[in-house]
């Protein structure tokens, strides 16, 4: 509890000192709404308050919350990134419409146009704490601990730069000023991506070197630790083995895994639904942290049912859903749910996967005293109960990270308190997974890790003596349950290259009519003309960083 007030002092402290490196003296006045450079690297709490506010992310919007905890900003203000991937639809465009439709351009970015520009900001910030830290009065110690924590930012800044470009341009520890000369074409060169992923992992290294271990409320809530800089290596070697990338080895990636594993600090929830909202979990190695009167978007009202009197925001697919396995009564065996079989057609949300159920709301679902409605006619969660511009056009809603003892609301202080989690222990235990599988075949290791999840959620284990193939599929399948909406598909379908398969497959929803007791499910395309071409496999650089490079920046290819 100590921790958590002086955390909170400091968070202060940060918002004063938010841009304090950027140098603009339009006029030679004292400011009065940020503490100077001086007075950081003359107090070791200011500077550490500096550090701090690295963690917090620019939003779509390039705005700040004001007393916003430790952990990067998601990289959405209300369309989740799941909603520009085969796993959900925004119900009102929020620029994710033109991504799945294929209609990307350099002019043209929609929900992903400022990650190039915020990235590179933070990176700068990250570089002018590390110049200057020797300045700081502080313990050899407390300086050790903060070089590594802008390392680990740092180097999670390249990781969102790599996996969405390419590619990058590598600063090094430059911290380049407006009167520089900024000509030279060498300053905007753009590195390989083998390069990339090298120094983004040697940094994670150096990092993970100096980082504490413990996640206790001494030390963790919010700020990277050892664990949290070996995860992320793990997640960034995973993506240089993958057919995409094609720069590492598997046998590295699954190395980098068990690394994590092998520390012994994490262990899977006991509960899969309430994993989300506990921010004191043992699964959890990296969060977002929620504070007291932050200004943030609230996801009880953003994706709540319309009945409810919610938004409606991300609405989930029936590709997604149809990825949920059926459960034999027994519990004992699992299999795919087919759309020709009449028995699965007429009762499709029975003895699903339990993940079914924590993640999406189906027509039936028990919410908030009363049944999930979206048959028609006359359903209170359907368009034709409420044909209105927050009516789910797939006739599912989001369930996963909603608190239900929570209001559908918009105060800050009372809705929208949960964590927002970017590494937790079953992506390792996948990672391990799909790269021990690569590199050696499914053995007992691999088995043991996708099952520990299975388990976990209350899935029956994988089928003994599978072919290595029938494991990757099992694998991808896994992933695609456990981590959805945790904006893990979009790249994952990306770096295997099934993207042109995946994301050119129709956006279906579902359309339940009802006559008496009796109801009638039958697929539909809930989005037109999704697509996607070559080119989407990278984002394109937004048409005004090339200008301001002066057009000395490389665009990605055929955009």
């Amino acid at each position: 509890m100590l921790f958590k007030n002086k955390l909170r002092y400091i968070i202060a402290l940060a918002f004063l000192s938010m841009f304090s490196s950027c140098k603009e003296d339009f006029l030679d006045v004292t400011a009065t709404d940020r503490i100077s450079d001086d007075a950081i690297l003359a107090d070791s709490t200011l500077f550490e308050a500096y550090v701090i506010n690295r963690y917090m992310g620019v939003k779509l919007q390039d705005k700040e919350a004001e007393g916003t905890p430790p952990g990067f900003g998601r990289g959405f203000e209300y369309g989740l990134w799941s909603s520009i991937t085969d796993e959900s639809m925004y119900t009102n465009d929020d620029n994710t419409w033109l991504i799945q439709r294929g209609q990307l351009s350099p002019e043209n970015t929609g929900i992903a146009g400022t990650i190039w520009s915020r990235s590179y900001r933070s990176i700068r910030e990250c570089n002018y704490g590390l110049q200057n830290i020797n300045e700081v009065p502080m313990s050899d110690y407390g300086k050790e601990i903060l070089i590594a924590e802008l390392k680990f930012i740092r180097a999670y800044r390249y990781q969102d730069l790599i996996r969405n470009y390419g590619g990058v341009v590598l600063m090094g520890d430059e911290v380049y000023e407006l009167s520089d000369d900024l000509t030279d074409a060498s300053l905007f060169e753009r590195a390989s991506l083998a390069e990339s992923i090298e120094y983004a992992v040697a940094q994670l290294d150096e990092a993970a070197a100096d980082l504490p271990s413990s996640t206790s409320d001494s030390w963790g809530l919010g700020r990277a630790t050892k664990g949290a800089a070996l995860a992320l290596k793990s997640r960034l070697l995973l993506y240089a083995a993958s057919p995409l990338y094609s720069t590492g080895t598997w046998a590295e990636a699954a190395t980098a895994a068990k690394d994590v594993m092998d520390l012994g600090l994490y262990s899977l929830h006991g509960d899969y639904a309430s994993l989300f909202l506990d921010e004191n979990s043992s699964e959890i190695i990296f969060e977002r942290l929620y504070a007291i009167g932050t200004r943030h978007v609230c996801l009880e009202i953003s994706n709540g049912p319309n009945g409810y009197g919610g938004w409606g925001g991300n609405t989930p697919l029936q590709n997604l859903v149809d990825a949920y396995e059926i459960v034999s009564e027994d519990g004992t065996t699992a299999t795919e749910f087919d759309w020709n079989n009449p028995e699965h057609t007429s009762a499709p949300y029975e003895n699903r996967d339990p993940r079914f159920y924590a993640s999406i709301l189906y027509n039936g679902a028990e919410y908030r005293g009363r049944e999930i409605e979206t048959f028609e006619p006359g359903g209170q969660d359907s368009q034709d109960g409420n044909d209105n511009w927050n009516t789910s056009k797939t006739g599912y809603y989001l369930r996963k990270f909603i608190d239900e003892d929570l209001p559908i609301s918009n105060p800050w202080d009372v809705a929208g308190t949960q964590p927002w989690i970017y590494m937790r222990y079953a992506e390792i235990l996948l990672n391990y997974a799909e790269a021990q599988n690569e590199s050696v075949g499914p053995d007992a290791t691999v088995y043991d890790a996708i099952n520990q999840i299975r388990a976990r959620a209350g899935m029956p284990e994988l089928t003994t003596g599978l072919s290595q193939d029938q494991m990757r599929e099992a694998i991808m399948r896994e992933r695609q349950v456990e981590l959805a909406f945790e904006e893990h598909r979009y790249y994952d379908v990306r770096r295997w290259e099934i993207a042109m398969e995946t994301e050119n497959e129709d956006a279906y929803g579902i359309s339940i009519t009802q006559d008496g007791d009796e109801f009638t499910y039958t697929r539909k395309v809930a989005l037109d003309g999704k697509s996607f071409s070559e080119q989407h496999y990278w984002l394109p650089i937004p048409r005004a960083e090339i200008q301001s490079s002066g057009d000395l920046l490389e665009q990605n290819p055929n955009y």
